[in-house]
This record gives C-alpha cells, sequence and structure tokens, in this order.
C-alpha cells in the first residue's frame, strides 16, 4: 500500500465532530473533545516523553495539533528546545492557531493524499487523533492509524508517539477506539518498527505508544 493512499472519506467525520465540541467550549482543551484540564496537561507531558535527548533542540511535529496547546504548553515548560511544526486536517483550528501564534509554523493539511507537505523531524507526536472513532467503524479507524502511522515514521529519525483507548476498561464505549494491544503490537513488529514502548502507566483509560527507529535507553517519566 502505498504512502499517498488514503483511506475511506468518513475518517475526516472525526474532525467534524471535534469542530462540534470547538464550537459549545471554545478554545480549550475541552474545545477538543478532552474531558478537563488536568488529564489533558497529563497528556501533554506524557507525548513529549518520547524525546529521548532533551539536551538539544529537536525537530518536533505536532500531528493533529488542534489549535496550538501543545505548542502552549511547551512555552510553559523550560527543559525542552523544541523547533515546532503544527499539522491538523481543520482548516478552522489551524486558522485559530496561527491568529493566536503568527510566528510559528501551522499547516492545515491532509497527509494522507498530499503526504509532500510533511517535512523531516525528529520526533512526531500524535495526541488524541486515535482515541475517538465516533460514528467511523473499527476497520476504518484500525486502517487510518495503520496508514498514518506508516508515513510518519518515514518522516521522522527519533520516534513517534500516540495514544489510542485501552481494552482494560470496566466497559468499552462505541464511539472510541479501543485498540488491543496485539493488534497494535503485530502491526508494528511486521509494518513499521520492533522497537517500541508500550505506557500504561499515567493513571487514564488509555495507552501511549512510543515507536523508535533504533534500540536505546528510553527512561519513561
Amino acid at each position: 500500500m502505498s504512502e499517498t493512499e488514503s483511506v475511506p472519506l468518513n475518517y475526516h467525520h472525526i474532525t467534524d465532530r471535534i469542530e462540534s465540541y470547538f464550537d459549545c467550549e471554545g478554545d480549550t482543551p475541552q474545545g477538543m473533545a478532552w474531558p478537563n484540564v488536568p488529564d489533558a496537561v497529563r497528556r501533554y507531558n506524557v507525548m513529549l516523553d518520547v524525546i529521548r535527548d532533551t539536551s538539544r533542540p529537536v525537530r518536533l511535529l505536532d500531528f493533529g495539533c488542534g489549535t496550538g496547546h501543545l505548542y502552549e504548553h511547551l512555552k510553559r515548560r523550560h527543559d525542552l528546545q523544541i523547533d515546532y511544526h503544527g499539522i491538523d486536517l481543520s482548516s478552522r483550528f489551524v486558522a485559530a492557531a496561527q491568529e493566536k501564534h503568527p510566528t510559528v509554523q501551522f499547516d492545515q493539511a491532509d497527509v494522507l493524499k498530499h503526504p509532500q507537505i510533511l517535512g523531516t523531524y525528529d520526533y512526531v507526536v500524535i495526541n488524541g487523533v486515535f482515541t475517538a472513532k465516533w460514528d467511523v467503524s473499527f476497520d476504518t479507524m484500525l486502517q487510518f492509524l495503520q496508514q498514518t502511522i506508516k508515513l510518519l515514521f518515514t518522516r521522522c529519525t527519533g520516534g513517534i508517539a500516540f495514544n489510542t483507548m485501552s481494552k482494560h476498561v470496566d466497559w468499552e464505549r462505541h464511539d472510541l477506539f479501543h485498540l488491543p494491544l496485539e493488534t497494535l503490537t503485530t502491526f508494528l513488529c511486521r509494518d513499521v518498527s520492533r522497537h517500541f514502548v508500550i505506557r500504561n502507566d499515567y493513571g487514564l483509560y488509555e495507552y501511549t505508544t512510543y515507536v523508535f527507529h533504533e534500540t536505546g535507553d528510553h527512561n519513561a517519566a
């Protein structure tokens, strides 16, 4: 399957649903369909833990950047040197991010159809893109994840971080993407990399996966 081949167009429905939250809740984590601010901040820090060497500047792609909340979180942290690039499918979110941060690179793009928008990065983080599927089928969501991860992994030299909902919950919600670990790890070993870390230690009903190009010591916070 080529990197330009796209999944059925109804994955755009995910963006449409999140924009409906934005209409109601405004430019807040709740407006990005997160339930509260503390959990959103926790996710930002877990995403950034994918960076192995924090002593040097790194080029970071925030895929599914929304209105730039991860960038704003980075400005509050002083231990990371980040050359930031945000990409989102929603033109509304990108416009809002650009208005707030006119000197920062934010781009609207469907990278599965137009991969040429992508640069080369040290790390890619994908926060919340694969947690809710809304009315999209499980199979379509899985295909969307697989194509996106395969493409973005070719554009980074260090690693990639993304989160999905856990299967180990009291009950599963039909609108969330509960991805079995075996399904994910089989895909990663077969098509991406055998060098990965599963994070399930931060108190939310999800897990975050770090996938690296090479082996190396990685002490998650």
